[in-house]
């Protein structure tokens, strides 16, 4: 097995390349559809770099089946080790970067044929801007049936999208986003991401969109397997949950910092979500007292008025008792209608 060293990172990036950065673990089962897909692209100024962290299973030798396949496409392929997290694996992959554009795809997901193409396409017609993204879709990986997707697509006709993606209000897969790779790099120009049990895309995302707008091609163009058993699918445990929620927090703080966000207004929208992300939180474990002070914080910094919020209060506290007392008010106006039709 060939295994790369560490890159002299180049000052110059190779003109309408497509550098293709994918962390993988244990993907030996589904590895296969995303190297598939990359060989399948219509666009061919490819670069693939596979950064494995740490996998148990076969997934380095399934890897290295694909080096003879992307030579004979002529598309530079490495396989790099010493991944571990997501972010830890773009890491590595980064300094091999050489490509004028920026992809992160996920190790089980598709790239639809025409989906670099289209995005490099856009950028090169609209040099205005630093960035693009297409849609995508979900697939049930057993069935192969379309489901529900997970993230909303919020408002696609906005280009503003720091606050849509802070908040969740619009997606953050990350096929589906395109850089200009120098333009990224100015951002991280030691070429790395903070680490996060959190994830990737909110440090791949939220620097970017902060300073540039991104606009959305309305295609669908990168394929989701929704895969029960994956490690971003796992039920938590109450003190896993906890420890997630804390270290979402902190990774917001850190990418303020990177962002440089010093309004006043801007900052109290930042502090409004870190409220949420504990409201929702300590609602999914039913602490009722530690909700209504999330709750006072979203308040205080303007995310809802003082009426949302005596709302908000009012479901805390006696929300249960009001949804039992509908009901049986229902129940009782069904039993009477029922009485009145038997006479």
């Amino acid at each position: 097995m060939q295994r790369e060293g560490m890159a002299e990172m180049c000052a110059e990036f190779v003109k309408n390349r497509v550098s293709i950065v994918t962390p993988v673990y244990n993907g030996e089962s589904y590895l296969s559809r995303m190297l598939d897909s990359v060989l399948g692209q219509s666009y061919k100024g490819l670069e693939m770099i596979l950064v494995d962290g740490g996998s148990t299973d076969g997934t380095i030798a399934l890897a290295e089946t694909y080096r003879e396949r992307f030579k004979g496409n002529g598309i530079a392929y490495r396989i790099l080790t010493g991944g571990g997290s997501a972010a830890a694996g773009l890491n590595r992959g980064f300094p091999f970067v050489t490509g004028e554009f920026l992809i992160w795809p996920d190790g089980d997901d598709v790239l639809e044929r025409e989906s670099v193409k289209r995005r490099v396409e856009f950028l090169r017609a609209h040099p205005e801007y630093q960035c693009v993204r297409s849609l995508g879709y979900y697939v049930h990986e057993e069935t192969g049936k379309r489901v529900q997707a997970e993230e909303k697509r919020g408002e696609l006709e906005n280009e503003s999208l720091f606050f849509p993606v802070l908040n969740a209000e619009t997606f953050v897969c990350c096929g589906c986003y395109m850089f200009r790779t120098e333009t990224f790099f100015e951002i991280y120009p030691e070429r790395k991401i903070p680490d996060s049990i959190v994830g990737q895309n909110l440090q791949m995302l939220l620097p970017f969109l902060y300073r540039y707008p991104c606009p959305t091609i309305k295609e669908e163009l990168y394929r989701v397997y929704v895969r029960p058993g994956s490690s971003s699918r796992r039920r938590l445990t109450e003190e896993e949950e906890r420890e997630k929620c804390k270290e979402h927090q902190k990774l917001i703080d850190v990418l303020v910092g990177i962002c440089g966000i010093t309004d006043r207004r801007e900052i109290r929208r930042v502090e409004c979500r870190k409220a949420e992300i504990r409201y929702w939180f300590f609602w999914k474990r039913g602490k009722k007292c530690k909700m209504l002070l999330a709750g006072i914080d979203i308040w205080r910094n303007g995310g809802v008025t003082f009426g949302e919020f005596m709302n908000k209060v009012a479901y805390i506290f006696v929300g249960k008792l009001i949804a039992r007392q509908k009901a049986a008010q229902k129940w009782s106006k069904k039993r009477k209608g029922g009485e009145d039709s038997a006479k």
